[in-house]
């Protein structure tokens, strides 16, 4: 069994873990927020620096908030780099870094450089799922990384996930989360109009939602999302400020390619809105109250 770092424990990172120490692994665990007693239960070994974690690890693990917040963690003052060891050749020392947050693609290209410089591995593998996936280890993990390398973690990966595909070098990882997060954030928006139209025009949304998701506008986000919507249950999930955070990442990107994004953009702005009434920590699916303000009318259901 592998001797595991992993490096942020929130709502994504916290199951993502503990799936790994019932997998049979050693892990070393590492949060700004502390370390959560069930992880420690489990027999998770507390650290106190993400440099405690590299020394002790074979593979690091990082799941934290932001492009910076990745960089604080890697080369920052008791970062990781600091615990890693010095490689020489056939020595056993060669470590593996995978960064699993979702952050810039050229952030990636970059630290990836100078992880790899320093004679170790770098992958880079952002995750789709939400809390639901990361909770029944069924998330969607998008993978940047060597195919040896990527032949060496996938067995890891497959322990958080149920669809582990390795999309190129790095960078790849983080490309294909960008297309991912204009899907979903697009088809959030998307299911948050159908709703509240349906129930301006007096039928009942639930009534209609589980007549769409037996035709082709059948998605996961009207499945887990438009519940929500209906029943007004904003708790995270994945939090408004984290998505926002998301999508200046990929119109960052895009707009550095040349590449409008008009729909991307206009969600964006929903969520800012959300943020600027107090929404940062809502649900994502929250994005529906913007669309009600606009429309002076809240989703109910028809028998309300």
């Amino acid at each position: 069994m592998a001797k595991i770092g992993f490096i942020g424990l929130g709502i994504m990172g916290k199951p993502m873990a503990g799936h790994l120490i019932r997998g049979g692994h050693s892990l070393f665990l590492h949060s700004r927020s502390g370390v959560p007693d069930e992880l420690a239960a489990l027999g998770g070994a507390v650290c106190g620096t993400p440099r405690e974690v590299a020394r002790q690890a074979e593979m690091i693990i990082t799941m934290v908030p932001d492009t910076p917040d990745v960089e604080k963690v890697l080369f920052g003052e008791n970062g990781v780099v600091s615990g890693l060891p010095q490689t020489v050749t056939g020595s056993g020392q060669h470590r593996i870094v995978i960064d699993m947050s979702t952050i810039s693609p050229q952030a990636t290209q970059a630290f990836a450089a100078r992880i790899h410089a320093l004679g170790h591995d770098y992958v880079d593998a952002p995750v789709s799922g939400g809390d639901i996936g990361a909770q029944n280890a069924s998330l969607t993990i998008m993978v940047g990384a060597e195919a040896a390398v990527f032949e060496k973690v996938k067995p890891i990966l497959e322990l958080m996930g149920k669809q582990v595909t390795l999309i190129g070098e790095s960078g790849a990882g983080q490309i294909c989360k960008i297309a991912n997060q204009i899907i979903v954030s697009l088809t959030i928006e998307a299911v948050a109009e159908a709703l509240l139209y349906v129930s301006k025009a007096g039928a009942d949304p639930q009534k209609v939602r589980e007549a769409l998701m037996g035709g082709f506008a059948a998605s996961r986000v009207l499945e887990v999302h438009g519940e929500r919507m209906i029943n007004r249950r904003f708790e995270p999930g994945f939090k408004i400020a984290l998505h926002q955070k998301d999508l200046n990442i990929v119109l960052s990107s895009a707009s550095a390619l040349g590449v409008s994004l008009p729909n991307t953009a206009t969600v964006r702005e929903l969520f800012n809105a959300c943020i600027a009434h107090g929404g940062a920590k809502w649900d994502n699916s929250a994005i529906v109250t913007m669309l009600e303000k606009l429309a002076n009318h809240e989703i109910r259901k028809h028998s309300e």
